[in-house]
């Protein structure tokens, strides 16, 4: 099967100088294409003077990772394709052990372990897990010793580009990041097919480096990921007694964080509460695709 990696790219001049000649030594067959975010650096000169055989997607308006990467799979002729972020370096053997799982037609997405000094404190993680605890969606790293996951990471994970597609890729709702791989691998997962953490694929993530924390404030930035944890239970979740406790719990949550003096929470459910007709629509197409219910994919993915 050939592979397309997709790298979005925004004021990432000097990391993208940095990383891909790593990315182009570990990937030599592979198609690839940078997604430019509309960066006001000097990225789309470099990659021309440097890397003229790269593909590159220049977008004239910045909307996000999301956005990103689908008009990366959409320009991509590989039928797997390997999203992976500026600030991520590859092993060289990275990918022979991520394309072998597809050889099952149930598999969408398989994701790496990645090193990293900075996600919650752990050296190495890939594997997601979580639970619907006082009414939302929460999730964390999984042990390294099994091969489920509850997500693929999108900053380094393979995807089945047919089954993407089919999918409608990743949700814009999420602009400008945060829950969008863990929206679409929860989409693949309600459908059926499987998701598969391989540990023998490595990557180190020198995520400090990248354009989140250069380009956003910690205060925006807890917004967005409160906002985007509200609105995958909305788009997402089905069971009857999951909901129940999200409405129960909402109000609490929100009179809660503003006792202690934190309005994030607050104006994450603001910006929620105006993408509401989107996301009632959104909802409504994606259950055709159901066929698993939540408590049996929080089951299977839980430790």
């Amino acid at each position: 099967m050939k592979i397309s990696i997709v790298i979005p790219n925004y004021n990432g001049k000097e990391i993208l100088e940095k990383n891909l000649p790593k990315i182009l030594d570990a990937a030599k067959d592979a198609e690839i294409i940078v997604v430019d975010d509309a960066s006001t650096d000097d990225s789309i000169k470099m990659l021309a003077d440097k890397f003229p055989h790269i593909k590159v997607i220049k977008r004239t308006n910045n909307s996000g990772f999301a956005t990103s990467v689908n008009d990366g799979v959409k320009a991509s002729s590989g039928d797997l394709v390997l999203l992976l972020n500026s600030d991520v370096v590859p092993e060289n053997n990275f990918l022979k052990p991520l394309s072998k799982h597809f050889s099952d037609p149930q598999v969408f997405a398989v994701g790496s372990l990645q090193y990293s000094s900075n996600w919650k404190g752990k050296d190495r993680h890939g594997r997601g897990i979580g639970e619907f605890k006082k009414g939302f969606f929460v999730h964390g790293p999984g042990a390294l010793n099994k091969t489920n996951t509850l997500w693929v990471f999108g900053g380094c994970g393979l995807y089945r580009k047919s089954l993407w597609e089919k999918f409608g890729g990743m949700e814009t709702l999420y602009n400008p990041f945060y829950w969008e791989d863990i929206d679409l691998s929860y989409r693949a997962l309600k459908a059926g097919y499987k998701l598969v953490f391989e540990p023998e694929s490595v990557v180190y993530h020198q995520q400090e480096q990248g354009a989140i924390r250069s380009s956003y404030t910690q205060s925006e930035i807890k917004t967005i990921a409160y906002r985007n944890q509200i609105i995958f239970v909305w788009l997402n979740i089905t069971d009857l007694s999951f909901l129940i406790s999200h409405l129960f719990y909402l109000p609490y949550t929100l009179v809660k964080t503003i006792h202690k003096g934190d309005d994030a929470f607050f104006k994450g459910l603001i910006q929620a509460i105006v993408k509401l007709p989107q996301i009632i629509r959104k909802r409504l197409t994606r259950n055709r695709f159901k066929k698993i219910s939540d408590q049996m994919i929080l089951t299977a993915n839980k430790s």
